[in-house]
């Protein structure tokens, strides 16, 4: 798969776009185990023009990390090229524009998965980014509104026209919010659409080896995108890339390289964001890395209530050590 000037060799796997957990200390984890592209949280381009800290804070790329995306999102089409305008400041790989996120607050804006009910407008979004961009811009977004207004495949010839390089989409409507099963079928439907030839990039439902080549046989699409299972789960694109090599299931990750991951994130959170917020986002962190561990009920009572990092660190150690 190329995007602009960035080939993969196979099925690349990509770390979707999500707030408050695809920070950057979470990404280096991802790449580490194995995630071959990352996208930064979605960044408000509001925010980013008026320069608000919590949305330029979004912006922090590492080496370590590329390639990777940012994502922003708005409804403006001016704030949202001054936005893309800002992203490249950090020198990103590729510029994401977010027309799939299906929240209240965001899709209430005109923002979001909104894009999808004006396909125009998302197109004229896309094409002014891609006007002034200096990296590829790619677009991210669902199969369509509701289930009586599936027109993926329009808005996919229609951003292909704007000159975006690949497009990712999440095999849900707006209205399923993230509930149901993602169809896949739609999915191959637009990747075999013979109009179409930017490369189309699978979201949904992706959660082990089996699943995702389940999802690759019914598809075949370029690059399978990964989310919500990968929280609390780095492992999860070593294990995935095994099973699609291999065709075997690797064995989970023991108790210690749980912890020893845990306690890297909760060190390289304070330092990136300080201890208050890594205190307190990291709790959903916590309920994902330690999930089905037999026993593990009073340590999770623990972390959810530690006030400070120093308790967190101890409270992982003792884990370490009595589980």
């Amino acid at each position: 798969m190329k995007i602009g000037e960035l080939e993969f060799q196979n099925v690349p796997l990509i770390l979707a776009p999500m707030e408050d957990i695809t920070e950057l200390p979470f990404r280096l984890l991802c790449k580490r185990m194995g995630a071959d592209l990352m996208f930064s949280e979605f960044i408000a381009s509001e925010g980013l023009i008026r320069n608000a800290a919590k949305s330029v804070n979004k912006l922090r790329i590492s080496e370590e990390e590329r390639p990777v995306g940012i994502q922003i999102f708005g409804h403006d089409i001016t704030s949202l090229t001054m936005a893309a305008e800002r992203a490249m400041e950090s020198k990103p790989d590729i510029i994401d524009l977010n027309c799939g996120c299906p929240v209240k607050k965001v899709v209430s804006k005109g923002a979001g998965a909104a894009m999808m009910k004006d396909v125009a407008k998302m197109a004229a979004a896309a094409s002014a980014i891609v006007k002034i961009s200096n990296v590829p811009v790619t677009v991210k977004t669902r199969i369509g509104w509701d289930s009586t207004c599936i027109n993926i495949k329009e808005i996919a010839r229609r951003l292909q026209d704007s000159g975006i390089a690949a497009l990712s989409i999440h095999g849900r409507t707006r209205s399923q919010m993230y509930s149901g099963n993602a169809d896949w079928n739609v999915i191959s439907d637009v990747k075999h659409d013979p109009d179409i030839f930017i490369p189309i990039i699978g979201n949904g439902d992706i959660t082990d080896g089996l699943s995702a080549k389940e999802k690759l046989s019914i598809s075949d699409v370029d690059g399978l995108m990964i989310g919500r299972a990968a929280v609390g789960n780095p492992w999860l694109f070593r294990e995935i890339k095994h099973y699609l090599a291999t065709g075997e299931t690797m064995p989970p990750p023991t108790i210690g390289e749980i912890v020893d991951f845990c306690t890297e994130q909760v060190l390289a959170s304070v330092e990136y964001k300080g201890e208050r917020l890594t205190t307190l986002e990291m709790r959903h962190h916590f309920t994902k890395y330690f999930k089905g561990i037999p026993n593990f009920k009073p340590y999770k009572m623990q972390l959810l209530s530690a006030d400070n990092t120093g308790e967190i660190l101890d409270i992982l150690e003792s884990i370490k050590n009595n589980i």
